[in-house]
């Protein structure tokens, strides 16, 4: 017999899988720096929640302390470290520079989803009911973000896409290899941390010498 507690834990998770995926359609639709921020911000929250319902499933004490390292770091540490490094006046400005406009990018990224569940669908025919659930929305995520990365012309929104890859990735990993060493994951977010802040503070650099981010305007400053 199943375990009583099953059930509404799945349901939870699956609920917490698709409002996570939803974040990530929020990534590409986002027309403002601060937009993005949110959305990734609300993407690590719901991480953390689905490694918190995991770890209560799976009596984990390794994923009740990976969704803590998740909030210290992703929800409340590089969202400041982002606003302290980078310009107010490029969080703030409208983020109208894409490649291909928002209602193409939606159609790509639910086509991207689609081919998501596909391939992991062979994969969690034997496996557990949260891997079913977080390994195909994790790698639409990972998908997704790195859609969004090459259609983003500015460099904040970019890093934001980046590190909504790692999200991907973990969302998929908690379920799949919930005893993932600790340290690993420490070594990674400390990681995270340190290129948010060097690519911050470059932002702003690049931003005074050249009055904007756009990732294609960068090849001025070798001809300066």
């Amino acid at each position: 017999m199943a375990h009583p507690d099953i059930s509404w834990i799945a349901a939870l998770n699956q609920l917490t899988a698709g409002f996570f995926l939803l974040c990530s359609f929020g990534l590409i639709a986002a027309a403002q720096v601060t937009g993005c921020i949110r959305f990734y911000v609300l993407q690590s929250l719901l991480l953390a929640c689905s490694a918190v319902l995991l770890g209560i499933r799976d009596h984990s004490t390794d994923l009740f302390i990976a969704a803590g390292i998740y909030i210290a770091a992703k929800v409340i540490l590089i969202p400041l470290l982002l606003k302290r490094t980078a310009r107010q006046e490029m969080i703030a400005r409208r983020e109208l520079s894409q490649v291909i406009g928002v209602p193409s990018s939606l159609l790509i990224a639910l086509g991207l989803t689609l081919v998501a569940y596909y391939i992991a669908l062979p994969l969690t025919i034997h496996a557990g009911g949260g891997a079913r659930t977080n390994l195909p929305i994790g790698l639409a995520a990972v998908l997704i973000a790195v859609y969004t990365i090459t259609v983003r012309r500015e460099a904040l929104p970019q890093m934001l896409s980046l590190l909504a890859i790692e999200n991907g990735a973990f969302f998929a990993g908690d379920a799949i290899a919930p005893a993932f060493p600790l340290i690993g994951e420490l070594a990674g977010t400390f990681d995270v941390l340190m290129i948010v802040l060097v690519l911050g503070v470059l932002s702003t650099q690049v931003h005074r010498s050249l009055g904007n981010t756009a990732v294609g305007s960068l090849s001025q400053l070798g001809e300066e």
